[in-house]
């Protein structure tokens, strides 16, 4: 069984059906991941960190003993009750893999012990790996790939995080928080409770985006965003000066042309959108363009059109190859990328 749906997802970690003897998570974002796998192990078993409940185990272990893993499902709770057995994989070897993939067919099949709870965290698992072949097919298994979190899904993780310390965001301030966070969940964890303890947890305070201010102070990606907006909405003044502050701020040419290509992308998906029938700003909003940008990111996408975009990404990728090449002159390159877009954003009436 498959569920990759989020309402699915949160059922399921919040009543896990009894049929379910082993569960598979995996993704490339190893925090979402382990929240995940954390939240469920704790609905299985009531002292998830307790060795008398759970024997946690990982390749490593694997590899140095093949049959521990057989031996921890066929063991029963010293403290009587379910048991629950966790497994880490944090390499993409196929030892380990084929090896969990054959004990959780076993398992499933009630050869192990019944009583026992199979729950293995992996990494990106591609469509070769046993574990997930087998975990898709088989009765008595569920498997949950995680992806990349969302702007939507990083809002919800500040706010409950906050509000386990008594403090919050008004909704300016979130969305300001939100647009700096890394999308990877541990690093951006550790922002959120680094931002909770600046607020001072308890206080009961509602933040603004200026009491912010101090905590975000000025980045150079905050440079290479401005220029690569100003590139594409034809400013081409404002751009090299955006591109020159970044290089001044330690940001170089690879990084530009980077945070280009990221604005093509958030731009080429909202004309998407709006091709299929949304409404562009609805389109924005989805594509997390911040409430500030909104405006002038507005009236770029109703010049911009599909068949332009497709053109300057091949631009962009000549750009990141050559900034790639040893010696090249890597901030002149973004620069003359960023006055060809500005260019063609003139051409198209920006």
């Amino acid at each position: 069984m498959i569920l990759s749906k989020r309402p699915d997802v949160e059922r399921f970690l919040k009543e896990p059906t009894p049929d379910i003897r082993a569960v598979v998570i995996y993704g490339k974002d190893r925090g979402v991941v382990r929240d995940r796998a954390n939240a469920l192990a704790r609905r299985v078993v009531e002292r998830p960190d307790d060795p008398f409940d759970t024997a946690q185990l990982t390749d490593g272990d694997l590899d140095a003993d093949p049959a521990k893993l057989e031996d921890e499902l066929s063991a029963m709770s010293l403290m009587g009750g379910r048991r629950l057995v966790r497994l880490r994989l944090s390499s993409d070897k196929a030892g380990p893999d084929k090896q969990a993939a054959e004990a959780l067919t076993r398992h499933v099949e009630g050869q192990l012990n019944p009583g026992a709870f199979f729950l293995v965290e992996a990494g990106a698992l591609g469509r070769d790996s046993q574990l997930r072949k087998v975990g898709e097919k088989a009765n008595g298994c569920a498997v949950i790939p995680c992806y990349e979190d969302e702007a939507g899904d990083l809002a919800r993780l500040t706010r409950d995080t906050l509000a386990n310390d008594k403090v919050s965001l008004n909704s300016e301030a979130l969305e300001l928080f939100v647009s700096r966070l890394p999308k990877e969940r541990g690093v951006a964890r550790a922002e959120i409770e680094r931002l909770a303890l600046y607020l001072g947890p308890g206080s009961g305070i509602n933040a603004t985006a200026a009491d912010l201010t101090d905590f975000l102070g000025v980045e150079p990606e905050a440079s290479l965003s401005d220029a690569a907006a100003d590139a594409f909405g034809g400013k081409v003044g404002a751009a090299q000066q955006a591109l020159r502050r970044a290089a001044a701020e330690g940001e170089g040419g690879p990084a530009a042309v980077r945070a280009m290509g990221y604005y093509l992308g958030r731009l080429r998906r909202v004309l998407t959108l709006h091709k299929n029938g949304v409404d562009l700003q609805a389109a924005a909003k989805a594509a997390g363009v911040f409430w500030k940008q909104e405006r002038e990111f507005l009236r770029q996408a109703r010049a911009w059109n599909l068949e332009a975009i497709l053109e300057i990404q091949g631009e962009i990728l000549t750009a990141d190859r050559a900034c790639k090449t040893s010696g090249s002159p890597d901030q002149l390159i973004a620069e003359r990328l960023a006055l060809m877009i500005a260019g063609r954003a003139r051409r198209l009436g920006l």
